[in-house]
Parts: structure tokens; C-alpha cells; sequence
């Protein structure tokens, strides 16, 4: 199908592939699994035909039809309903379908046999092409990703990101392409539209290419994993599981040959130191040294799974109650949240938030932070509790300027040098990475950073919103290690499994506006959830009034248009918002600019007024862009 060989990619002098060899079949569904920064990516767009290869050869049938979700598709711009959007795939039926009307009025004039022998011919491919079912086809699928019906006739423009990858996905997912390339799929999906995903996908005939970070969502897809790692490809015939057990016997074999090898080369070298100085052994010496020379070293074995090796430190206890919150209600526009709504955190608790976006998860988190006073009822903190609040926003408050280094030093002055290293160590922040500025760091980057800072801090309670955003395998697993090893308290929203399943010892979903405690693994909490009765949800819509009733139409048509009124009021804001956002980054790239030249550091003032002034405009920024999610999330609770 795609036979990649002796390929080569090189970036300046290093070599990501060198001579890596690796042929995807019909039917394979295979996790393209390696490091940050081994290359994953770059293969992806070597294979569609964006980047070029070094040397050697990525061959695959012409006609073959590629399907690629990559992160770049987050900037397609449409005025158009994301149903059009999606139904986008069916090029030839869309074509088809626009032919077709336009014989039907030339035929209102013309009735001439010929036209009506081009209709036919048209008629006759569509419905070959299954062109009837296309619009439910998107329908179907735009469905299992979690947009309504409402929101399928809503311009693409009015979604965020994160949705506006779905429809991406939507449409890829239409166009029924002989292989997928999904790059961290899973990114922009809450947990039941990646199960739906997980679903489509096992059923899907044609070949599958995943990169994920996602270990839950492998097991259940692939059956082929691809390690990249050291320029080379190297494939294991099972899933995730199984590429883990068999690369542990792998390591193995190998640490024992290369044991054994190494036993050989020193008994050699010592036969060899013995020999050399007799003139009758000489030549014996120099034939032992030749064969050294020309020995197949066995490579030791590398740790590519870093530990934790540091501990959390804070310098109180907290009392046994760390927050309570009592008939909580909280709403947005039209959309209620929750409603009477009570819930206790006690100490030790290691919470997962789980459920569907829209269910109100990181709103609960904001109250529970007290980030969010917006709300009636009553929360309250308790004896000793100190917390500490991730979210993804937090990213933008990194001073650009600080090194890695310094940035954790002035957060967390009580710590060492040495332990901060270990800490940045574990985050794959190793030697001179430590210096490296802020600002020219990736976002995954950014976000272990930022993470490595959440935990350095002297808190007894952690409040984490999305924390395995961005990170790959190997920084889940070591996050997991440290919230393992943490003694305080905690509540994190996550849609990874495997990570839920590590740290939780109790789950927190939201029912009918009502926060509801399940007390056990997420693992457990899934084989009740499979068990349990289908719970009716609340409706939070008007119901269509009897005739009989119909002076209660009144107030459903003045709260739909109180609702209309309402979003154009928001997105009138959210645009003016984005405008500001956008000066002030144009602005903040001026004044960087200014800053890197040397000539402004021979004139102290100046430089002062300079720094003072791109502070200064940092600090606007991260407020507008604060102000811009949170109005973001009220437009979007407000349109479902």
C-alpha cells in the first residue's frame, strides 16, 4: 500500500530518519508511537507529499486517497454550516447535485431529448455514488463527535478551535479514504465522542495511521505498533500493551548480550595487555586486537522511562474538610450548570471530573478555585488548605524572557538548584535545556513547564484542568508518577483514560445539574457506568405547548429571542476581543523586536522605558486573552 525505504530526512546537520525502512499494509491499523521531537509528525507529511525526503523512497499507488487530520486544519476559515463544511468530502455528489439542479431548470423551458438524457446520466451516477444518503451520512457522524442538531446548521466561524477540528475530522471521516493519518485525534474530544471515535475506527476497513498520546485509545484501535526512535522505524505486530511487553523483552535480551559481550571485550583486552610485551605472542595480540576492531558492538540499553525523583514539599497539613460547597447553582444565559448543587472534598481525595464538554466540568473547577464567584450558594475552604490552579490559560503567564531555570527559581524560592533540576530532569528538561528561554519553547513544552511549576509549589491541594494537553507518553507517565507520589489532595478534568485511571481514587461526574460521587477507579467507575440504567437527563428546552396551552408560547419565543439577542450582544464582544488581542501581539512583536537589537542596551533609560512598556502591554494581553475564554465558553454554552 505505502513502502517506505532507506529513507533519510535531515534538519541542518542532525538526521531525524536514517535509512528507516517500513511498509504499511491493506488493513493495518498501526500507532505511530516515539519521543517529542523524534519525527512522528514530519513522517505524516513526508508520506502526503509535504515535506521531501534526504534520499531514499516513500512509494504508494496513484490512485490511492489519503485522508490527513493534522493540527494545522485548526486555521480553515468558513462562513458556511459546519454540516456544508463536512458534506464538503462528497466532491463528486456535491458536483453532481449542482448539475442536476441546473438541468432541472433549463428543463423548465427546454424539454428537448437530449437534456433529458444528460439528466438521466446524472440522476443515474448520483444515486450510484449513494448520493441520497450523504446529507445523513453527516449528520450520523457529526453526531457521534457531539454536535447537535442545532449546531450543525451554525456557521463553522461561531466554533472554537477545538470544535472546528472536529469538523475536520467530520469531513475526513466522510471521504472514506483508503488509509487515515490522524495526528493526536483525541487532542480536541471529550471522553464519550473519543469512545464514538474509538468505535468508527475498529470498524473502519480501510489502513489506519495514528499518532497518540492517548494509550487507552490505542489499545483499542491499533494492532500494529511503529516505534520512531534514533532515526529508525521498528514495528511491533500488537498494540500498545503488547509493544510494551515485548519491547521490555527486547530490552532484555539485549542488556544480557550486551552483558555478555562486554564480559568478552575485557577478557580479550587483558589477554591482549599479556601477550603484547612478548615477542613470541605478538602476533597472537595484534590478530585478537584486529578482531576487536572488527566486533558488532551490542548497544546497551537506553531508559527511555524516566522516574520521579524528587518529592512534593509543603509545609502544613490541611484539616480533614478541604472545600465544601453547598447548594451551588450556576448558570449561563438560558443554559443552567448546576442547581442546588453540594459536593465535599475531603482530605487525600484524588478526584477525576469526568464528562461531556458543555456538562460544566471546568466551570466546577473555576469555583472550586474561587476563580469563579459568579454563582449562588456557598463554598468553603478548609483549615491549612494551600492550592494551586492549572489550566491551559496559565501557559500565557510564563515570562517570556526567564529561562526554565530562572522561571521555576522565582516561583519556588525554597527549592534548590539541584532539586529544581531533578524536577525539570523528570519533565525531559535535561542539562543546558535548563537555560533555554521561554519564549522559544514549543507549546508541549510550555505546558511541562508550567506543569513542573504547579508542582514545585507549597500547596496541600491541586486543582488541574486538561494538564496532559500537549504532553506525550512520556511526560504522562511521569505526571502520573508525581501525582502518585503526592500526598496532598487533588481534582483534575482529563480526557486520558490511562491517566485517570493512575491517580483517581474517586470520580466526580455532573447528572441533571447535580454533582455525583462515584467511589472508586475510573476502570471501576466504567464497569458500573456499562451496568447502569440509561439516566434521563433534565430538559433544559422548551416543550412544545398543546393548543389548548397556547398563550405559553409567548414567553418560549421571548426567551429564544432574549437568547438571539444575547449571543449577537456576545459575539459582538468576542470580535472586539480578538481585535484587541491581535493588536496587542503585533505590538508585543514590535517591541521584541526593539529588545533584541544591542543598540538599545547602551542606553539604560530607554531600555527601561522599553521593558517597562512591553510589560506592560504582556500583562493587557493575558488579560484579554483570559477575558476571551471565558467569554468563548458563555457563547458556546449559550448556543447549545
Amino acid at each position: 500500500m505505502i513502502a517506505i525505504n532507506n529513507l533519510t530526512f535531515e534538519i541542518g546537520a542532525r538526521a531525524l530518519y536514517d535509512e528507516a525502512n517500513w511498509h504499511i499494509k491493506p488493513g493495518d491499523k498501526v500507532g505511530l508511537i516515539g519521543a517529542n521531537g523524534t519525527g512522528k509528525t514530519t513522517l505524516l507529511r513526508m508520506i502526503v507529499g509535504e515535506y521531501t525526503p534526504t534520499s531514499g523512497t516513500i512509494s504508494m499507488a496513484k490512485d490511492i486517497k489519503i485522508g490527513y487530520l493534522n493540527q494545522d486544519l485548526l486555521s480553515y476559515e468558513s462562513e458556511k454550516s459546519i454540516l456544508h463544511v463536512a458534506m464538503e468530502a462528497f466532491e463528486r455528489q456535491n458536483q453532481l447535485h449542482t448539475e442536476i439542479e441546473n438541468l432541472l431548470k433549463k428543463m423548465e423551458t427546454d424539454y428537448s431529448e437530449e437534456l433529458i438524457n444528460k439528466l438521466s446520466d446524472k440522476q443515474s451516477e448520483f444515486e450510484a455514488l449513494d448520493g441520497y444518503s450523504i446529507e445523513y451520512r453527516a449528520h450520523e457522524i457529526l453526531a457521534g463527535l457531539g454536535f447537535d442538531d442545532e449546531q450543525q446548521t451554525r456557521k463553522l466561524s461561531e466554533f472554537s478551535g477545538g470544535w472546528r477540528m472536529r469538523v475536520m475530522l467530520a469531513r475526513i471521516l466522510l471521504q472514506a479514504p483508503d488509509i487515515l493519518l490522524l495526528d493526536e485525534p483525541t487532542n480536541h474530544l471529550d471522553l464519550p465522542s473519543i469512545k464514538w471515535l474509538e468505535t468508527y475506527l475498529q470498524a473502519f476497513e480501510g489502513a489506519i495511521v495514528i499518532v497518540s498520546h492517548d494509550r487507552y485509545f490505542l489499545d483499542r484501535v491499533i494492532n500494529k505498533t511503529v516505534e520512531s526512535r534514533k532515526g529508525k522505524l521498528t514495528l511491533y505486530a500488537g498494540n500498545y500493551s503488547f509493544y510494551l511487553e515485548e519491547k521490555a523483552l527486547r530490552n532484555e535480551i539485549q542488556a544480557g548480550q550486551f552483558k555478555n559481550q562486554q564480559a568478552k571485550i575485557k577478557q580479550e583486552e587483558r589477554l591482549i595487555e599479556r601477550f603484547r610485551a612478548k615477542a613470541s605472542k605478538a602476533k597472537m595480540a595484534q590478530s585478537r586486537i584486529k578482531a576487536l576492531e572488527r566486533m558488532d558492538r551490542v548497544d546497551d540499553v537506553d531508559d527511555d522511562n524516566p522516574t520521579v525523583n524528587f518529592s512534593f514539599k509543603f509545609s502544613k497539613q490541611s484539616g480533614r474538610h478541604v472545600v465544601r460547597m453547598e447548594h451551588i447553582t450556576k448558570s449561563y444565559p438560558g443554559v443552567p450548570i448546576l442547581s442546588n448543587a453540594n459536593g465535599v472534598i475531603e482530605k487525600g481525595d484524588k478526584i477525576a471530573l469526568i464528562g461531556a464538554n458543555g456538562k460544566g466540568k471546568s466551570t466546577l473547577l473555576r469555583i472550586i478555585a474561587n476563580a469563579d464567584k459568579d454563582f449562588t450558594g456557598k463554598t468553603e475552604t478548609g483549615h491549612n488548605v494551600s492550592t494551586t490552579f492549572f489550566a491551559q490559560h496559565q501557559l500565557e503567564a510564563l515570562h517570556l524572557e526567564n529561562e526554565i531555570l530562572q522561571e521555576l527559581q522565582a516561583f519556588a524560592p525554597k527549592h534548590t538548584e539541584t532539586e529544581l533540576r531533578s524536577i525539570l530532569g523528570c519533565f525531559l528538561f535535561t542539562g543546558d535545556d535548563a537555560f533555554k528561554k521561554i519564549r522559544v519553547l514549543s507549546g508541549g513544552e510550555k505546558s511541562r513547564v508550567a506543569l513542573a511549576k504547579a508542582l514545585t509549589a507549597d500547596a496541600n491541594f491541586l486543582i488541574l484542568d486538561e494538564p496532559t494537553n500537549h504532553l506525550d507518553i512520556q511526560s504522562v507517565n511521569i505526571l502520573i508518577q508525581a501525582l502518585q507520589q503526592f500526598e496532598g489532595t487533588l481534582i483534575t478534568v482529563s480526557h486520558d483514560r490511562y491517566f485517570l485511571d493512575s491517580v483517581a481514587n474517586k470520580i466526580w461526574y455532573i447528572e441533571n445539574q447535580e454533582i455525583k460521587e462515584y467511589p472508586g477507579t475510573y476502570q471501576e467507575y466504567e464497569e458500573w457506568q456499562s451496568k447502569r440504567p440509561v439516566v434521563k437527563e433534565k430538559q433544559t428546552v422548551q416543550v412544545q405547548p398543546k393548543k389548548e396551552e397556547s398563550k405559553k408560547v409567548v414567553p418560549a419565543v421571548n426567551e429564544v429571542a432574549d437568547r438571539n439577542k444575547q449571543l449577537q450582544k456576545l459575539n459582538k464582544e468576542l470580535e472586539s476581543l480578538e481585535q484587541k488581542v491581535t493588536k496587542l501581539e503585533e505590538e508585543l512583536a514590535a517591541i521584541e523586536k526593539v529588545l533584541a537589537d544591542q543598540v538599545i542596551y547602551n542606553n539604560p533609560s530607554k531600555l527601561k522605558e522599553t521593558n517597562d512598556q512591553y510589560n506592560r502591554k504582556k500583562g493587557e494581553l493575558a488579560e484579554h486573552q483570559t477575558k476571551w475564554e471565558i467569554l468563548a465558553e458563555e457563547i458556546l454554552v449559550l448556543g447549545n
